[in-house]
C-alpha cells in the first residue's frame, strides 16, 4: 500500500511538464512582443495604439512569467518527484533549493507581487488618459498582498522582523516560540 501512495508522486511530474510547456509559450510570446517592439522603434514611438515602452513592458512581464514557471517546473520536479542525491542538491543555488510546499506557496505569492506590479506599470503607460481613482484597486490589492505576505513570513520564521538578533544567537522571540 505505501508502494502505491509513494508511486503516486510521479503525477507531479504532469504540473511540472505543463509548467515547463507554458514557460516555453511565455517565452515565445515575450519574443514576439520584443520583436514587434524592435520592428517599430525606428518608425515612431507610438504603433496602432500601444507604444514601444509599452510592447517592451508586456515582453519583460511575458519574460518574467515565463521564469516563474521554469522555476516552479524545477521546483516541483525535484521537491516533490524525484529526489536529489545530498552532494548534488548542495551544489544548487540557493534559490533553486525547495524543502517543500510552504516554500512554493510563498514564492508564487512574491511572484504574484512582482507580476500584479509590472503589470500595473504596463497599465499605465499603454493608457494615454489621466489616471483616476478606480486605477487604485490594482495598487491597494498589491499593498493588501504585500501585507498578508508579510505576515506570512514573519508567523513562519517566529522572528519579529523589528527585533534584531544579538551576538549571533536567536532573538528572544525565536528562543519563545521554541519553547526553550
Amino acid at each position: 500500500m505505501i508502494h502505491l501512495v509513494l508511486s503516486l508522486r510521479w503525477i507531479t511530474l504532469v504540473a511540472a511538464l505543463g509548467a515547463a510547456v507554458g514557460a516555453v509559450l511565455m517565452f515565445g510570446v515575450g519574443g514576439a512582443k520584443l520583436a514587434h517592439a524592435f520592428g517599430f522603434a525606428p518608425l515612431t514611438e507610438k504603433i496602432g495604439g500601444l507604444s514601444v515602452v509599452a510592447l517592451v513592458m508586456q515582453a519583460t512581464d511575458a519574460f518574467l512569467f515565463g521564469l516563474v514557471l521554469v522555476v516552479f517546473a524545477y521546483a516541483i520536479t525535484f521537491g516533490f518527484a524525484v529526489d536529489l542525491p545530498e552532494g548534488a542538491r548542495a551544489r544548487l543555488p540557493k534559490w533553486m533549493r525547495v524543502d517543500g510546499i510552504a516554500e512554493i506557496k510563498i514564492t508564487l505569492i512574491e511572484v504574484i507581487l512582482v507580476y500584479l506590479v509590472v503589470d500595473f506599470v504596463t497599465d499605465v503607460v499603454e493608457l494615454a488618459t489621466p489616471v483616476s481613482w478606480d486605477m487604485l484597486v490594482k495598487p491597494v490589492a498589491i499593498l493588501l498582498i504585500a501585507g498578508a505576505l508579510r505576515l506570512i513570513e514573519t508567523k513562519r520564521s517566529g522572528v519579529h522582523p523589528d527585533v534584531p538578533e544579538r551576538a549571533g544567537k536567536p532573538a528572544k522571540v525565536t528562543r519563545l516560540l521554541s519553547g526553550e
